[in-house]
């Protein structure tokens, strides 16, 4: 059901893309007009479907981890990926400390995870599983379908305010809030919650999730990051400290609420933590 929202979602941001842009040249020019206009927006729109991913990686300086350099990451990947019904996604490095992950992608065939060396070398193995079953997660409700197209169409709009020159500022106020308001529209906070509660059920137990989310709120306080804010709702956490623009694309609920969620799935775990 949460897979078939997110195709009709994807379609409906494609298409309404080609058909504002085509309404738009209709009203400037007339049909001579709208038929470029049309042309060149499906055009845009299918670079946005097939080439958003590698946009997306490229763009964060990702490559690909060969199965030479990760063998127990390609070992471990595969074996939750199995166990989320989904293929074992393409997988790739981010090589900076910053402990983060994402998963990006066209849905359950076509899709790419993404792993910084921060987050390798900052989570034990179990909670690591945690984080790769929660970007497998998004990988099997095709959130990816959704959000890969949806960052880059944002990043689209808040770049195209540097065109501006001495306006950027007052564009940038412009466009801004109109690209946020199109990640808020198609990206709800419901979707973490929903990727979280998949990923304790291909864990087997809400717990290996529940204690990466701490560990990396903890990690993320100690170690500056920097990147286009529009990139937010890729990540398993959100990275971003609150202010200016990181506050206007911010898509993630409060890491306390996720966690208090997952611990719910196992009312009984401080009595078992006790007894041990």
């Amino acid at each position: 059901m949460r897979a078939a929202r997110n195709v009709a979602k994807a379609f409906l941001l494609l298409g309404g893309f080609v058909a504002v842009f085509t309404a738009l040249g209709w009203w400037i020019g007339g049909i001579r007009l709208a038929s470029v206009f049309f042309v060149v927006c499906l055009l845009m729109a299918a670079t946005l479907h097939w080439y958003g991913p590698r946009i997306v990686l490229a763009s964060l300086g990702a490559r690909e981890l060969t199965l030479g350099e990760g063998a127990l990451l390609h070992t471990t990947a595969e074996r939750l990926a199995a166990r989320a019904e989904v293929p074992r996604p393409r997988m790739f490095l981010l090589p900076d400390g910053h402990p983060r992950a994402f998963a990006v992608g066209r849905g359950k065939g076509a899709s790419a995870l993404a792993l910084s060396q921060g987050l390798v070398s900052a989570l034990p193995p179990a909670e690591l599983e945690g984080v790769l079953a929660h970007e497998l997660a998004k990988i099997r409700h095709r959130d990816v379908l959704v959000q890969t197209p949806v960052v880059v169409l944002a990043g689209w709009i808040v770049e195209a305010s540097r065109i501006g020159g001495w306006l950027e500022r007052a564009l940038l106020f412009v466009l801004a809030p109109v690209a946020a308001s199109l990640v808020h529209v198609l990206l709800s906070p419901r979707r973490i919650f929903a990727a979280d509660a998949r990923a304790a059920r291909i864990c087997e137990s809400p717990h290996t999730l529940a204690d990466a989310l701490i560990r990396l709120e903890q990690a993320i306080e100690l170690i500056s990051f920097s990147a286009s804010p529009v990139t937010e709702p890729l990540y398993t956490v959100n990275p971003f400290e609150p202010v200016g623009l990181a506050v206007m694309f911010s898509t993630h609920p409060p890491i306390g609420e996720r966690v208090q969620r997952l611990r719910e799935l196992d009312p009984e775990w401080r009595e078992r933590l006790r007894a041990a």
